[in-house]
């Protein structure tokens, strides 16, 4: 804690006023009880990175230098055994974000109180923010969801980077809404067809999976993303944007008006092959 006077408590999302902020300092020796760190490593997937990262203006390492009890009933929907606090963080590194930042940030945040029922001690300590700005208050920041506040280390920190690097570089690929077509035929050979799925996007942009099935072969897959149907494409690689397009926004099993064949034989065939895609493609794992 620094010897600079104190920022007035303007509440993020309570709407406390100034003076609030003084009666929290001047409140009762429990408030300020606290207890060492929490782990507060993140239980994070790909998915829940992609979707934090999508839903921020930024993303931004800080050292929190100060932090302050919201009392509970100025802190409305807090989960229970978790405490409401108020932050006064240094900014380190701005990982992602357009727009500068400046050296210091406010927000609220919810933490786990420790087994005692104390809160934690997270002064000096640094931590990954995924964040959106408040707007007409500079410094003031919301953080994008209830994990979107996570202790920095070089592992996460590098996990981080990874998919912010995938959003800022990597091919923007489709929004998968649905299926529109699905035709599957025959080889001349016995166990030989080709399956295809045209599916479609929001933006009205190609995308076609197709499945080809050979003799003595295992059966082979793979997504175009262009008006050629690509026999020679292939699976997504795992926690690429390409395969978070599939694995998020497929549907569960193919619609009956999609087929353009009546017959039993084509139907089966496509949904065995639509099945063998979903079970390779893996599921779409959000954390919250």
């Amino acid at each position: 804690m620094t010897d600079s006077p104190r920022i007035p408590f303007k509440a993020i999302l309570l709407g406390v006023c100034a003076t609030a902020l003084a009666s929290i300092l001047a409140g009762p020796g429990p408030l300020r009880a606290q207890s060492a760190p929490p782990d507060l490593t993140p239980d994070l997937t790909y998915v829940d990175l992609i979707e934090l990262s999508r839903s921020s203006d930024m993303v931004v390492k800080a050292m929190v230098e100060d932090q302050i009890v919201v009392p509970p009933e100025r802190a409305p929907g807090v989960t229970p055994g978790h405490v409401r606090l108020y932050i006064e963080a240094i900014t380190q590194a701005l990982l992602s974000g357009s727009a500068p930042i400046g050296g210091s940030l406010r927000f609220l945040v919810d933490v786990p109180l420790d087994a005692e029922g104390k809160r934690p001690k997270l002064e000096e300590l640094s931590f990954l923010l995924f964040a959106r700005r408040v707007e007409g208050r500079p410094g003031e920041i919301q953080l994008a969801g209830p994990q979107a506040m996570f202790a920095d280390n070089p592992a996460w920190e590098q996990r981080v980077r990874h998919v912010l690097t995938q959003l800022l570089q990597g091919e923007q690929w489709p929004a998968i809404t649905g299926v529109h077509e699905v035709m599957s035929v025959p080889g001349n050979l016995a166990g030989e067809s080709e399956t295809q799925i045209f599916l479609e996007t929001r933006s009205g942009a190609p995308a076609a999976i197709t499945v080809l099935r050979r003799p003595g072969m295992a059966p082979s897959w793979g997504v175009s993303w262009t008006d050629i149907v690509d026999q020679s494409a292939r699976p997504p690689l795992p926690e690429t944007l390409e395969w978070y397009a599939l694995a998020c926004f497929l549907p569960d099993e193919l619609p009956d008006e999609a087929f353009i064949q009546s017959d039993t034989q084509s139907r089966q065939r496509a949904r065995a092959d639509y099945a063998l895609v979903l079970e390779q493609v893996g599921a779409c794992v959000r954390t919250s």
